[in-house]
Formats: structure tokens, C-alpha cells, sequence
């Protein structure tokens, strides 16, 4: 359940960056890398092989990338780290999610548009662009009453943790981190609000408000683990059946191809080998939109492509006869229809039935989508979210 286990993570990631990722990357004169991406689009971005997670997060906050892209021919080596990245974006998109809903609420009270009556020329409004800047200078001296604020709103959110007696020690301790870290993410112009009203007339409304939303972003969260295990179930059925294909090839007088993937040093060559013919699988996690995306910014889309050296070819032949090419399902669907044996069907379908479950229950748009190409093992799972 918690974001960052690793100090470091070695993962060979393509960052794609939005206009302001780009803008301040060149004007600290760092070169900008250009990318093909596994859907043959040219973008943008930088080069990471080991990296702080709490780094990446942080442009991920600051509206600094819109796309974040890795390739291997297999995962099952990388798992730990795949799944802390997964989770990792996740958190990242439910933050700055939170941020916006806190935002909207404390706009929102009866003291704040009570403020706005008697100071039109000092309105606190969605429209309201106060840089960092100053408003580090006019809370210069505000660091006890935020501690103070902090305090106040997490106290009762922190006893109900601690008396539910539902929750292992561990989890009672990553509830209370959680909360912290929600708080910790809100922007400067939150906290000068709060700061601005508390212990004021009518500060009791911007309490409830702020600690109903950190109820609902805890409950949120705990769908993080399950899309970090769906991406890494669907990432191990794209490697098997690129696996699979190869071992064909390469052994053919065996009669169980299959068997010979679990042989080490066999399975070391087949890696080898598609890797030297790039066939390998990608996943990408799209996030929404930065600051001008208006309603867009809660989305994130998680694309699985098992790709291989011809993908341009089938993706022009299917520009021609789509309908005959490309079979369109939904992931229940595409899971049904893997034969007995080749990937963990029961587990996937397990997952994806969480997955939905949660997501229904704390109001977080999910849909899946599956193309299969006719001609080839090619599959593209979409996976999208409306936080």
C-alpha cells in the first residue's frame, strides 16, 4: 500500500514531458531525447535508468509528464519494482486529485465567500494566481499555526484509525502515514487558506470538508494495489505468450515448448533472442492532462502492448480492413479465451474482479479494452480511470 519502498528503483523508463516539463528541462539547458513510443508516435522526453521515486513524483505533481513508457521481453525479474511504479503513479494522480477537491471544498465554505464579499479586490477564487513566491513570503511566519492546523484536522481521523479494530498494527500505521502524506501534498495556496481562516468564525466547515475528503482518498488508495498487481498479471501473460512463440521456433523438435520455458538457461536464450528481434512487451501509463486539461486531470490510461518488430506493417493493415483484423473485447472477455494453461487466467479474472469492485465502490470510473490483432499474437489492453 505504500508508495515508495525503495530508495531507488532501476527500471529503464521513457519519460515523455508536457510543455512546462520540456520548458524547464531545456532552460536548465538539459538535452531533450527523442522517442518512439510502442504506438509509433514521436515524442519528447527524458532517459531514466535509476531513479528516486519521490523524484519522479515529484514532476509528476508539478504537471511536468504526460506519459511514462518501459520496455522488456520479460518482467518477471523486475516485478517488485514494476508494481512500486505502478503504485507510485497511481498516488501520484489521487494527490493531485485530492489537492483539486480541497481546493473546490474550501471555496466552497461560507467564510470564504463571505471574505469574498467584503474584498472584491482580494478574491479567493478558482481564477486566483498567487505564485509560490509570494505566497512564501506572506506565511513567512506561519510554520506553528500550520502544525497547528495539520494537527487539528488529523486528530480525529488519527483516534478512529487507531480504535479500528479491523486494522493490523502494520495497516494502522500506513493509514496514519497515508493521511500525512495527503496533507503534505496540498498546494501552498491551500495552506494559505486555511491558514488564513483558522480558529475563524465558520473554520469548523473547512475542518469537516478537508478531513471527509481525506476519508474518501484513504478508501481511494487502496485501489492502488490492485491495478499495480493487474498491470503485472497482464504484463506476465504478453511475456508468455511472446515466450511461448519463440520457444516454437527455436525448439522445434521438442514436444512441450511449454515446458522448456521453465528451464533457466533455456529461458535465458528466448530472452535473448527477443530481445535481439525487439519483440518485446510495453506498458505505458498515460496521465490526464496538466493544469490546462481542464477535466481531464483525474484520468489515467494504462496501455499494454505486446509488440514486436512488424507492429508498423500490422497497424498499416489494419488501416485497410480494420474489421477484419482487429477483434475489439472487453478484458473479461480476453481472458476467457486464453487456452487452459498458458497464464494465470483464474488470477487475472481474480484481480480484474477487485479491481472493478473497488473502483465501483469509491466512485472511480474504470473500463478495459482489449484489440487483437487477427493476424499476429498482438494484443493492446487499455486500461482507463476517471478518479
Amino acid at each position: 500500500m505504500a508508495t515508495e519502498k525503495k530508495p531507488l528503483l532501476n527500471l529503464p523508463l521513457k519519460v515523455i514531458l508536457t510543455q512546462e516539463g520540456a520548458s524547464h528541462f531545456i532552460n536548465r539547458k538539459k538535452k531533450l531525447l527523442r522517442f518512439r513510443l510502442a504506438d509509433n508516435a514521436e515524442e519528447f522526453g527524458v532517459s531514466l535508468s535509476t531513479f528516486a521515486p519521490l523524484s519522479l513524483q515529484s514532476m509528476i505533481l508539478v504537471d511536468y509528464v504526460s506519459k511514462i513508457e518501459i520496455s522488456m521481453p520479460e518482467f518477471v525479474s523486475s516485478r517488485q519494482e514494476i508494481m512500486d511504479l505502478s503504485k507510485l503513479v497511481v498516488f501520484s494522480v489521487l494527490y493531485k486529485q485530492f489537492d483539486r477537491e480541497v481546493l473546490t471544498a474550501l471555496l466552497a465554505t461560507e467564510c470564504v465567500r463571505k471574505h469574498n464579499r467584503a474584498n472584491p479586490s482580494q478574491l479567493l477564487d478558482e481564477q486566483t494566481h498567487i505564485s509560490d513566491n509570494v505566497l512564501r513570503s506572506r506565511m513567512e511566519n506561519s510554520d506553528k499555526l500550520i502544525s497547528e492546523a495539520r494537527t487539528e484536522i488529523l486528530k480525529p481521523i488519527y483516534d478512529s484509525i487507531l480504535k479500528d479494530g479491523n486494522l493490523t498494527p502494520e495497516e494502522k500505521n500506513i493509514y496514519l502515514l497515508m493521511t500525512e502524506k495527503f496533507l503534505n501534498r496540498l498546494s501552498l495556496f491551500n495552506w494559505y487558506i486555511i491558514v488564513k481562516f483558522f480558529k475563524k468564525e465558520g473554520f469548523s466547515e473547512i475542518l469537516s470538508s478537508i478531513r471527509q475528503i481525506i476519508q474518501q482518498y484513504m478508501e481511494k488508495s487502496k485501489i492502488a494495489e490492485y491495478i499495480s498487481l493487474m498491470v503485472m498479471e497482464l504484463a506476465l501473460n504478453c511475456e508468455n505468450a511472446n515466450m511461448r512463440k519463440e520457444a516454437k521456433n527455436m525448439y522445434r523438435g521438442i514436444e512441450d515448448s511449454e515446458a522448456v520455458l521453465y528451464e533457466p538457461e533455456i529461458r535465458q536464450k528466448i530472452i535473448q533472442e527477443l530481445e535481439k528481434k525487439h519483440e518485446l512487451v510495453f506498458i505505458s501509463w498515460k496521465l490526464g492532462g496538466g493544469s490546462v486539461s481542464i477535466g481531464k486531470q483525474g484520468r489515467l490510461q494504462i496501455t499494454l502492448y505486446n509488440k514486436d518488430d512488424e507492429f508498423q506493417e500490422f497497424k498499416e493493415n489494419i488501416q485497410e480492413k480494420k474489421s477484419a483484423n482487429l477483434a475489439k473485447k472487453s478484458l473479461i472477455d480476453f481472458y476467457r479465451e486464453i487456452p487452459e494453461g498458458q497464464g494465470g487466467t483464474d488470477l487475472g479474472l481474480y484481480y480484474l474482479s477487485y479491481l472493478d469492485e473497488a473502483c465501483k465502490k469509491v466512485n472511480v470510473k474504470f473500463e478495459s479494452l482489449v484489440n487483437q490483432f487477427a493476424s499476429s499474437d498482438l494484443t493492446v489492453i487499455n486500461l482507463n480511470f476517471n478518479f
